[in-house]
C-alpha cells in the first residue's frame, strides 16, 4: 500500500506489536475454552494438539493476555477516560449506526463508543483473571471451597462469552469503518479519516482550529 507522507501518526510500532499479542492470545483463549465449553466445539482442541494440551495451554495463555493486556490499559487508560462528550455521542450512536454522522459531536482520539468497549473489556479480563485463577485446577482451586469454585466456573463462562461478544463487535467496527485496520496494521491514517471520524484529534495533531 502506498502511503501519503502527510499521513497521520496514530500507532507506534510497540502499540500494534502489544495489541497483536493481545489479539492472538483471545483467539486461542476463545478457541480452547469453547472446546471445553460443548462437546460440538472440542474439535478446535486439535489445534493445540488434542484436550489434555488445550487444558494445559489455556490458563497459561490468559496470564499472558492478562499480562499484554494490563500493558495496553496502562497505555491507554488516560485516553479512554469518559467525558461529556463522550456521552453525547453515545446517545446519538443510533444516528451514525443509520448513515448520519452529521450531527455526531466532535471526537479526540477514541469516540464514546471506542471508550466504553475498552472498559467493558477490561472489566472482562480481570473478571477472567481471578475467575480463572480460582479453578486453575492445578494449582489453586484444591485450595478453595467447592462451592467458591463452581461459582468463578460460572463467571467464568458468563464473562468470555461477554467477551467474545464484545470483540466481535470491535473487529465489525473495525472493518465497518474503512482505513481503522490500517492504523492497527501500518500505524497511520489518512487526515481525511481523522478530520472525518476524529475530528479534536485531527485539529491536536495538525495544529489546526477548524
Amino acid at each position: 500500500m502506498i502511503r501519503d507522507p502527510q499521513d497521520l501518526r496514530r500507532y507506534t510500532a510497540s502499540q500494534r506489536v502489544n495489541h497483536w499479542i493481545v489479539g492472538m492470545c483471545f483467539i486461542l483463549l476463545a478457541f480452547s475454552g469453547l472446546a471445553f465449553f460443548h462437546p460440538a466445539f472440542f474439535p478446535l482442541a486439535m489445534l493445540f494438539g488434542g484436550g489434555v494440551w488445550a487444558r494445559i495451554l489455556h490458563p497459561l495463555i490468559g496470564v499472558a493476555m492478562a499480562v499484554f493486556f494490563t500493558l495496553l490499559a496502562l497505555r491507554f487508560w488516560r485516553l479512554n477516560m469518559m467525558t461529556a462528550t463522550d456521552l453525547e455521542w453515545l446517545k446519538r450512536a443510533r444516528e451514525m449506526m443509520d448513515g448520519d454522522d452529521h450531527n455526531m459531536p466532535i471526537q479526540g482520539k477514541y469516540n464514546g463508543g471506542q471508550k466504553a468497549l475498552f472498559w467493558a473489556v477490561l472489566v472482562c479480563v480481570l473478571v477472567l483473571f481471578v475467575s480463572g485463577l480460582a479453578i486453575w485446577r492445578e494449582y489453586f482451586s484444591a485450595l478453595l471451597p467447592i462451592g467458591l469454585v463452581r461459582f468463578a466456573s460460572l463467571l467464568h463462562a458468563v464473562f468470555a462469552s461477554l467477551m467474545i461478544a464484545l470483540i466481535t463487535v470491535h473487529v465489525y467496527a473495525a472493518i465497518w469503518v474503512k482505513g481503522t485496520i490500517r492504523a492497527m496494521w501500518y500505524g497511520t491514517v489518512t487526515r481525511a479519516w481523522a478530520k472525518q471520524h476524529h475530528a479534536a484529534w485531527y485539529r491536536e495533531m495538525t495544529g489546526r482550529k477548524s
